[in-house]
């Protein structure tokens, strides 16, 4: 009896190192890499002015949100007196449609693009025509206030992806 519990310890030691030789394995082949702090490009960021040159209200302060949230998941601060600055200007919004039902859109897709330009010790960067790598929809229904209230949410799911585009295109090269 005590040899069978002892066996299947060793069993399970054995399942937890192969475990967590696959999943390193698959890690390390999907691209995915650990940083620290101290190899990151900078430890903090200004965001200054973000203009909004659509006609959507608001997106200005979104963005200027998401990037906040975004670039504090990745461990950089985000401080008025930064010497890395980034600046933006969004100037495509467009809700797409993607499918009808009798004559009436229920399907729209959600696209936001950015121009984004880096100032810092090295110099003046632009990344032109950062949007969402993915696509975002969102299927309307008969209530007019459910369908403000998932655009809006659209939104900001959109406005984090182009978030997270930009702050992986600075931090990661």
């Amino acid at each position: 009896m005590r040899r069978r519990h002892r066996i299947s310890a060793q069993f399970s030691t054995q399942l937890i190192v192969c475990f967590n030789l696959v999943m390193a394995l698959l890690l390390s082949g999907c691209g995915y890499s650990i940083y620290r702090q101290s190899e990151l490009p900078f430890t903090d960021i200004q965001i200054s002015t973000i203009e909004n040159k659509t006609y959507e209200p608001k997106l200005q302060d979104k963005l200027h949100k998401a990037l906040t949230e975004e670039f504090i998941r990745n461990g950089i601060k985000v401080s008025p007196v930064a010497d890395t600055k980034l600046s933006a200007r969004v100037h495509t919004f467009n809700m797409d449609i993607l499918s009808e039902k009798e004559g009436i859109t229920i399907g729209y897709r959600v696209v936001i693009s950015a121009d984004f330009t880096v100032e810092d010790k090295n110099g003046r960067k632009e990344f032109k025509n950062i949007d969402s790598p993915f696509i975002v929809s969102l299927t309307a229904s008969e209530a007019l206030n459910t369908l403000l209230a998932t655009k809006e949410l659209i939104e900001e799911k959109a406005l984090r992806d182009v978030a997270m585009r930009i702050a992986g295109a600075l931090i990661y090269k």
